[in-house]
């Protein structure tokens, strides 16, 4: 088995157990590389390179920016070279690196994200409207109520004939509550055994606060009780069973790419959490100074993203705290 056909097939698995992960591949080289166009990896969440995309220095780079590619659910092409300015090319980041052999890659990050799943509950013509356009913009929509069929909800990719969610490895994210006076306590009820974290409830706001009251009766935590978005939807003035699923889904839409607008990566998060952070001499990589890469230099700490950069470091000092400061 060739390496490309390792590499494909864990993508392939990491998919079927709806895994995130980045399928990397080197697209053009400058000698000298140890690794040459074609040469392929999978990164999964963890940071962990299945394949081969080149040595140590090119590992930390790949690492930072698969992981910022999925957070960020956009693909990116990346040059890693010794002299390479940022910012000097449209269309692709520079990671200026320095290694021992020099040289210079494009590596193409491509991010392959699970569906987010989505749980809707109801057999209303707003249910059947809202899975079809779900299904279309990325959703995994399951569908939940007695007496729903496959013929009902031909895009789902599961429906269920009762109220239960079915128990998968992926609990839904979203659900949608699409009763419209068909058991709409249970619905209600269904969704919040759920722990999704975003509840939406198609109804008038005056119903919302009735039904609400009935489950603050029930027993239920009323900080999620306050949390159903209700009446669902964004505002658009919605009348036919069409339009409200519509509404319904710019809604959806607008919750899932807020996780778009969260840090990026491992030291963005550690900036916002008021971590002291560091810039790499070597690659100007922002690192956390907590890093085991580290050495003094006349009396000064210096911080690394890896190990080659120290090494590297320590055998030109001068030379990289030079350009540092003539930047």
């Amino acid at each position: 088995m060739g390496q490309s056909d390792s590499v494909l097939e864990m993508a392939a698995k990491l998919r079927a157990q709806d895994k995130p992960f980045a399928l990397v591949t080197v697209v053009r080289c400058e000698s000298p590389t140890s690794a040459k166009p074609g040469d392929k990896a999978v990164v999964d969440a963890d940071g962990v390179i299945h394949g081969w995309i080149g040595g140590g220095c090119a590992q930390p780079v790949v690492t930072k920016m698969a992981r910022r590619a999925l957070a960020e659910e956009r693909a990116v092409l990346v040059r890693i070279s010794p002299d390479q300015e940022p910012g000097a090319e449209e269309g692709i980041v520079a990671m200026g690196m320095v290694c021992h052999s020099g040289g210079t890659m494009d590596i193409f990050i491509d991010p392959i994200n699970p569906q987010p799943p989505l749980l809707i509950i109801g057999a209303t013509p707003a249910a059947q409207t809202l899975c079809a356009l779900a299904r279309r913009v990325g959703f995994d929509v399951t569908v939940a109520f007695p007496g729903a069929t496959q013929d009902m909800f031909a895009d789902a990719r599961r429906v269920v004939d009762g109220l239960a969610a079915p128990k998968t490895n992926h609990p839904p994210a979203f659900v949608v509550v699409a009763t419209q006076g068909k058991k709409d306590e249970e619905g209600l009820e269904a969704a919040l055994s759920t722990n999704a974290g975003y509840i939406a409830f198609i109804a008038s706001e005056r119903k919302a606060t009735k039904l609400k009251q009935y489950l603050r009766e029930r027993g239920h935590d009323s900080g999620r009780i306050d949390a159903i978005v209700a009446p669902a939807g964004v505002e658009i003035s919605a009348v036919t069973p069409d339009e409200i699923a519509l509404s319904v889904l710019a809604a959806l839409v607008k919750e899932r790419r807020k996780a778009s607008a969260r840090p990026a990566d491992a030291s963005e998060h550690a900036r916002a959490a008021g971590a002291v952070q560091a810039v790499d001499p070597v690659c100007k990589m922002t690192v956390d100074v907590n890093t085991e890469y580290k050495t003094k230099f006349n009396g000064k700490a210096y911080y690394f993203c890896s190990v080659h950069c120290l090494h590297s470091f320590e055998k030109s000092a001068e030379t990289y705290l030079t350009a540092q400061a003539e930047r």
